[in-house]
């Protein structure tokens, strides 16, 4: 089965690794729009017999903007919260909030 997502997700998936992209107008927007297609994606998951770890599962809101709204943002993965962080690492790739790469190229230097 395939999943659908809105057109302002986007689900990018390599060997055990998911991504899942969500844009919004708000922080509160994507906090909105990222739980409900996790809901998705972990319904999926249950009937197919597969759990996703948690522990491992992070986030990160990424944006240029400089709003004046808070930018904590609570996802949800098996009912609990998951850890929002400055950086992720996926496929070996440091990514930051800003898109900026800095650690990324700092981390290839060395």
């Amino acid at each position: 089965m395939k999943l659908e997502f809105k057109a302002r997700t986007k689900a990018v998936a390599f060997a055990d690794d998911l991504m899942l992209a969500v844009r919004g107008d708000s922080v509160r927007a994507v906090e909105n729009y990222s739980n409900g297609e996790l809901s998705k994606i972990t319904a999926w998951a249950k009937r197919n017999k597969i759990r996703f770890n948690d522990e491992k599962s992070k986030i990160i809101l990424v944006s240029r903007r400089k709003r004046k709204e808070p930018k904590a943002i609570k996802i949800y993965v098996n009912n609990k919260t998951m850890q929002q962080f400055p950086t992720i690492k996926y496929l070996g790739i440091i990514i930051d909030n800003k898109l900026k790469f800095k650690e990324h190229i700092t981390y290839v230097e060395e």
